[in-house]
């Protein structure tokens, strides 16, 4: 971020903007830190620490469906939180959501396991997930929200790229964490060494708490209330008037993210199951594919958000969903040839191009679709409600469709494909709507 984020502004105004870019980067850190650690745990140890009495395909699937279980909370966690941020302000949301998915994700690295509680170990996951997942359900939708109400509109995809680009930081860092365990021996690994990432999480929440609590308010939320109390008396509620005054915009919002969720939990979550428990590839060899992919996504997310800014955010948007499209089979093919090598370049195309692509005009488009007095909850609604119908269930549902298909992921391809389409399709119907709310 060494370019000016905001020229001609004052020395003052940058300062606060600069801040509020690094709040909402880590935030959205830890957000995907968060998930793609128990994304990784699901896949390799979950279902043997907290499933031991299942079969491994019953474990795995079990495992993932606990996965799924943190996207059930994030709708209501999105509708509430949202809803705090769009009547009381960012500031408080922000440092609500933080707290909440630092606290769960620590209390994690601390329950006892099933040989330790027997049911109570899986019950007290599933409440800590659900938790988690209440927390994380407004945490991106309020970083974009922030971000794109404190840069300059022209920057907007190039900031809220580093997001996504943000997002990817997280898996890294979670992969990373887990491929150092991994190199334990087993008995470590499996008796207190896969406690340690959820434990070095609260690390990162210090940090990011620090800095929230040390925010303004965004400039356009102020002037929004501002005007709004000038206009009206009573008081205002996001959501009725989301529903009321944007309904297509929602209703294709949510679509368009359909592809991205879908291809992005394939890649940090389902690709490393399916390396290691169908593919038979070592555990370290799967999870150093998997880092050394998100480096591309990391490096790629900012350069396609700056792309977005010149030729157009829905064009970007589009060409992600095309290429994911396309790129499926081949990149599952590449998997399947059992090459480290060959699996490590699918993955990373698989987040250099296609999930660079997608995420890095997302946020520009989705926040241009709303205005600012209920930008929070436009966001937050199109996400999470896509989330807990596809982000979540796509590790479940994608190693179902590989179990049903006798270990081959010819299901999977089409399911990610379907998935594309979906968004195309929306983005074309929905793109005028988004251009027009640009200078909202």
């Amino acid at each position: 971020m060494s370019r000016s984020i905001a020229a001609g502004k004052s020395p003052t105004e940058q300062a606060n903007i600069k801040r509020a870019v690094t709040a909402a980067t880590i935030g959205t850190v830890i957000e995907w830190f968060d998930y793609a650690l128990y994304g990784a745990a699901a896949g390799l140890i979950i279902n043997k620490l907290f499933f031991p009495t299942f079969s491994e395909t019953a474990g795995v699937l079990a495992a993932f469906a606990t996965f799924a279980v943190g996207f059930v909370s994030r709708p209501l966690g999105g509708i509430v939180i949202s809803h705090m941020g769009d009547r009381f302000g960012r500031k408080p949301a922000l440092i609500f959501t933080i707290a909440l998915m630092g606290a769960s994700t620590v209390a994690m690295g601390l329950l006892p396991t099933y040989a330790q509680a027997g049911i109570w170990a899986p019950v007290l996951l599933v409440i800590l997930r659900l938790l988690q997942g209440f927390g994380a359900g407004a945490e991106y939708a309020g970083a974009v929200t922030l971000v794109a109400e404190y840069v300059p509109p022209e920057r907007k995809a190039y900031y809220t790229a580093y997001l996504q680009a943000a997002t990817v930081v997280g898996i890294m860092m979670a992969t990373l964490l887990f491929l150092l365990v991994s190199y334990l021996p087993e008995e470590t690994l499996f008796g207190w060494a896969w406690r340690v990432p959820f434990l070095i999480s609260a690390l990162l929440f210090v940090v990011a708490l620090y800095i929230r609590k040390n925010l303004d308010e965004t400039p356009e939320y102020v002037a929004a209330m501002e005007k709004a109390a000038e206009q009206r008396h009573e008081a205002r509620v996001p959501l009725r008037e989301l529903l009321t005054n944007s309904p297509r915009e929602l209703i294709f919002g949510f679509l368009s993210v359909t592809g991205h969720n879908a291809n992005a939990y394939i890649l940090s979550a389902f690709s490393l199951s399916y390396m290691t428990n169908t593919l038979g590839l070592a555990r370290t060899d799967s999870l150093t594919a998997v880092m050394i992919a998100t480096l591309t996504g990391i490096v790629m997310t900012p350069i396609f958000g700056a792309i977005a800014d010149r030729v157009g955010h829905a064009k970007v948007y589009l060409f992600g969903a095309v290429f994911v499209f396309l790129f499926a089979f081949p990149m599952f093919m590449m998997l399947d040839s059992k090459s480290v090598v060959l699996a490590t370049i699918g993955l990373s195309l698989g987040y250099g191009i296609g999930f660079a692509g997608l995420a890095s005009a997302q946020g520009a488009f989705l926040a241009n679709l709303f205005p600012t007095r209920y930008r929070f909850s436009g966001i937050a609604m199109t996400r999470e409600l896509n989330s807990v119908l596809i982000a979540g269930p796509t590790p479940f549902i994608a190693a179902s469709l590989v179990s049903a298909a006798g270990g081959r992921p010819i299901y999977v391809v089409a399911y990610l494909m379907l998935c594309c389409a979906v968004t195309a399709i929306a983005i074309v119907a929905i793109q005028s709507r988004s251009f027009e709310r640009g200078a909202d």
